[in-house]
Order: C-alpha cells, then structure tokens, then sequence
C-alpha cells in the first residue's frame, strides 16, 4: 500500500533541506537518542528516519545495517502524517503493512512506534522509531518518552544549523578583519578576484549588512557650507 503524502508536502521536504542533514556522517548526539529509544521500549532495533521525497534515510540506526529505503515501503512516511507517536502492535495483523517487504522479509518487522520529528512550524521531517521483530505493545509512559526523544532530535538539529550559521558569520568576520586593498582616490575595494568594485557591494557579499546613505557633519560642512551658513539680513 503507497502512503499517503501529509499536507504542505513540498513545504515540508524544503523544511528538510534547510537542515542540511541527509547523507551525513554519523553523529554520538543522535546515536545516543536512538540507543534510548531502544532501552525504552525494549526492542532490538531503533532508527532516526528523516523522510525525503523519495525515501527515508536513517541519520542513526540501531540492530539493523539498512541505511535507507524507498518510502513506499516506509512505516515512518505514515507517521510523518500525524504529529503523535504511530504504534503497530502487530504489522502482519494491520492492512497498511502486512505485506511490506519489510514485514515479510529482512528485517521482519513485527511492533513499531514512531514519535515524529516536529519543525517549530509543525513539519514532520522525520521519526524517531523503536522496532521488534515479534508483537508487542508500550505503555502511555512509554509514549510519552518516545514523544520527548523526538523534540531533543529537533533540538539537536536546530542547534546543529545555528552553529553552522555562526561559523560562517565567524569566517565573514575574519573576512573582513583582513587587509583590504582600497584605492586611495575612489575607495573601491579589490576583491578576492583580483576586481575592484564599491566597498558596499563587497560587504553586502560577505555579511547580511544592510546600507542606507547619509552625509557627516564634516562633509556636510565642506560640501555644503555656502548653504549652511545663516544669511545676514537685508538693510
């Protein structure tokens, strides 16, 4: 059975590359969540499932070497549907999954819950997911726990990208701290390319300022100080 896509589908997979996450390396932070998703419900297998338009890739996995797989196959693209925890006591006993080539053959997935990964703007990028291979059901404190894992991987994930944010504002800045060739007579700036071009162009390239343009008490003076100066009155 193909699952359904949520509401604002391609809002939701921008959301997900904003993250910059998909097809990186192994991370402790997220391999720590899913090793607690394990304990919690008792099971041998747990994964971090970000759902892309095509598949879902797991950022972290635990008891399984998958490392993705197509989304028509995918428990956790119906859990990306709704914003609470997904369980399947049994998948062979549930229409939707039982006859998932995941059900039916490696890693014959019986009991499933997914807790899913909310953007602040209520997108489902991915799930955090504990798997058994035989039927079994958690308890409300469990699902409960499932819940507060997924919002420590949005978390991590929006820390991840603020740090990224502020290690390019560092590499601008130092940019910026570094000699400037600048002509003596128009004050343009070479660029790294060997180009001159007005300083303001060559800032706004390398940080977020914004210009507006004003003129100083001296220049405002020299330039202007016939218009300036107060009239005499007239005899």
């Amino acid at each position: 059975m193909t699952p359904p896509f949520p509401h604002a589908e391609a809002e939701r997979v921008a959301a997900l590359k904003r993250y910059h996450i998909l097809d990186t390396e192994p991370e402790a932070a997220f391999d720590d969540i899913t090793k607690l998703a394990a304990f919690i419900c008792d099971v041998p297998m747990a994964v971090i499932s970000l759902v892309d338009s095509e598949r879902q890739w797991f950022k972290s996995k635990l008891g399984t070497t998958m490392v993705q797989t197509r989304r028509e196959d995918a428990f956790c693209a119906y859990a990306i549907l709704d914003t609470k925890v997904m369980v399947i006591e049994n998948a062979l006993e549930d229409e939707r999954f039982a006859q998932n080539p995941m059900v039916l053959n490696d890693p014959k997935i019986r009991f499933y819950a997914g807790a899913p990964v909310l953007t602040p703007e209520g997108h489902a990028l991915g799930v955090v997911c504990a798997l058994d291979r035989k039927p079994r059901h958690i308890t409300p404190e469990q699902t409960s726990a499932m819940e507060r894992l997924a919002r420590i991987v949005m978390t991590t994930l929006e820390w991840r990208s603020v740090s990224a944010e502020l290690a390019e504002a560092v590499a601008n800045v130092k940019t910026l701290s570094s000699l400037l060739p600048i002509c003596a007579y128009c004050h343009e700036v070479r660029n790294d390319d060997g180009y001159w071009e007005q300083v303001e162009a060559y800032i706004q390239k390398h940080t977020d300022a914004k210009f507006t343009h004003g003129i100083c008490p001296k220049c405002a003076e020299r330039r202007f100080s016939a218009f300036l100066k107060p009239k005499k009155d007239a005899v």
